[in-house]
């Protein structure tokens, strides 16, 4: 759901020429895949609490991810330091702000919740600035987080005093795209080229994401009494696919079109959101909402122009 849910350890290796049409295809499956992921955590709080959707996401993910690693016999990383500091990473990109987010949607709409995930590269761009002395603002750059705040201000209708929106579960939604950035500016500073695969990495930052879960879940929910299917098969579904193969279908692009193409997915994401809400869960959209989204999406599109090289 995140654009990116693991760390950049180091470059992919160069995959095998495709067509243009297949990386074409995959980008498509991915976007709807993270798109839907908002629908899925919705069905899923409808039949069990928060953490346990949480829990069951970084479960499912983690096996897939297991599965990948054991067709490709790639091994865990190895050293005490390297799993702590992944741990962290764990924490800030994907037991924080997955829960946080099924906590937003016991209040908020799903499609809410995706417009607020598209956010993070502004809190991005934001944080980089203060965080990392090689990103230097341009004024496109700053024009562009400007704008995209301004479009998060329209899509609350802060003008109207918020209106008719959840303060809560809007503010653990925002935190959630902020936990992000907050994320992979610690791994930029501390797991980049560890010589691990990016696949041993992703799959021992899920694993350790899905044993924090497995220690705070049980002290802050009971044990369900009863298992709906219609939950049960969203959570999986926002493991398997949301987590695990849609992490696989990313560094797939990531090493064939490169990072600037694959994120561009994250423009697609809040649009697919709005209509899976809309259409499936018959969730209402104020004209603020969409208005809002592709001022959010403008601006977050220009926080990602860089200065062309001399």
């Amino acid at each position: 759901m995140s654009t990116v849910t693991a760390p950049r350890t180091q470059s992919p290796a160069p995959a095998r020429p495709r067509a243009r049409l297949d990386w074409r295809l995959r980008f498509g499956a991915l976007s709807l895949i993270w798109g839907f992921s908002f629908l899925l955590i919705k069905l899923g709080t409808e039949g069990y609490a928060p953490f346990q959707v949480t829990l069951g996401r970084l479960v499912f993910g983690t096996a897939v991810l297991a599965a990948a690693m054991a067709v490709k016999r790639e091994r865990l990383p190895r050293g005490a330091r390297l799993w702590g500091r992944m741990a962290v990473a764990a924490f800030f990109l994907n037991a924080l702000p997955f829960s946080l987010f099924a906590y937003s949607e016991l209040t908020i709409p799903s499609t809410l919740a995706g417009i607020c995930n598209a956010t993070s590269p502004l809190w991005g761009m934001a944080l980089s600035l203060v965080a990392l002395s090689e990103d230097r603002p341009t004024r496109v750059r700053v024009a562009g987080l400007g704008l995209g705040f301004l479009g998060v201000l329209t899509v609350l209708g802060a003008w109207q005093g918020f209106h008719g929106l959840d303060a809560t579960g809007t503010a653990m939604a925002l935190l959630a795209s902020l936990s992000y950035p907050v994320g992979w500016i610690y791994v930029r500073r501390t797991l980049a080229g560890t010589g691990n695969s990016h696949l041993s990495m992703t799959g021992a930052q899920l694993l350790l994401a899905a044993l924090q879960l497995a220690v705070v879940t049980p002290l802050f929910t009971s044990f369900p009494t009863r298992f709906p299917l219609v939950p049960l098969l969203a959570i999986a579904a926002l493991g398997a696919l949301g987590t695990g193969v849609a992490v696989l279908i990313q560094y797939g692009l990531v090493a064939e079109v490169g990072p600037t193409t694959a994120q561009m997915v994250t423009y697609f994401i809040p649009v697919i959101a709005t209509g899976a809400g809309v259409a499936i869960l018959g969730e209402s959209l104020r004209w603020t909402t969409p208005v809002g989204a592709v001022v959010v999406l403008a601006g977050a599109a220009l926080t990602q122009v860089r200065r062309k090289s001399a």
